[in-house]
């Protein structure tokens, strides 16, 4: 399971990054075509209709006249429910001298609506893998640290948990949980395992369950789990 997890935060970051560059081609597309086009008014002549299998889309038909006085129609690339135009409607058109038939509405969705959605898209899958790698990083930099400095401490077992704020593949997965009184300040502290895919119970023999702890913030622990087998 740990590796199908770390199958998933490559992919989401890969996914992302590549969403990410596809974003910025499509702007620098979008910002070079600008440059070379020029602008002619048109008017929305039909609204077609796009049907998939859970939503309905609206795309305008729009005719104008280019700078030769030749009539050009041409269908939005992009569409919209409600559709974000009315027939009758004018509107601005710009286009290439050479390619009047790809023409584009004069409207933020149509000149960046892709770009916009494929770079949202991109910095989710982006955050979401790269927040799973720095997190993965930073734990076992912490781990590291405990196992080296920290103060072993004997902290009595409560309950094995499901951790439900965490699912793969429809799965949750199990935690030990064991709590201890700090003999100075009297303060309780709850303990927590890190993430087990499979149930230990049947495993926990002792009343114990040993915690690596720093001395100076007893917050930073890392329970201590290779008393249990490990998983195949």
């Amino acid at each position: 399971m740990n590796r199908k997890i770390s199958i998933i935060k490559y992919v989401f970051s890969v996914i992302g990054i590549a969403m990410l560059v596809g974003a910025s081609l499509l702007y620098n597309n979008t910002t070079d075509f600008l440059t070379r086009a020029v602008s002619a008014q048109g008017q929305v002549v039909d609204l077609v209709l796009s049907r998939s299998s859970d939503s309905t889309t609206y795309y305008p038909v729009v005719v104008f006249r280019d700078a030769s006085g030749r009539q050009v129609e041409f269908k939005s690339n992009t569409g919209s429910n409600p559709p974000s135009y009315t027939r009758g409607e004018r509107v601005e058109v710009l286009y290439e001298a050479g390619e009047p038939e790809a023409a584009r509405i004069n409207g933020f969705f149509s000149l960046w609506g892709a770009a916009t959605i494929v770079g949202g898209l991109g910095l989710v899958f982006g955050l979401v893998g790269f927040g799973m790698t720095a997190y993965g990083l930073l734990h076992q930099r912490g781990k590291a640290f405990l196992q080296k400095n920290g103060v072993r401490i004997l902290t009595a077992f409560q309950s094995v948990e499901r951790n439900t704020g965490f699912e793969v593949n429809g799965r949750n997965p199990y935690r030990i949980v064991s709590q201890w009184q700090h003999p100075e300040t009297g303060d309780i502290h709850r303990f927590v395992s890190d993430n087990l895919w499979f149930d230990p119970s049947d495993y926990i023999t002792s009343d114990t369950v040993p915690v690596l702890i720093d001395e100076s913030n007893p917050k930073k622990y890392w329970m201590d789990t290779s008393f249990l087998p490990k998983l195949a």
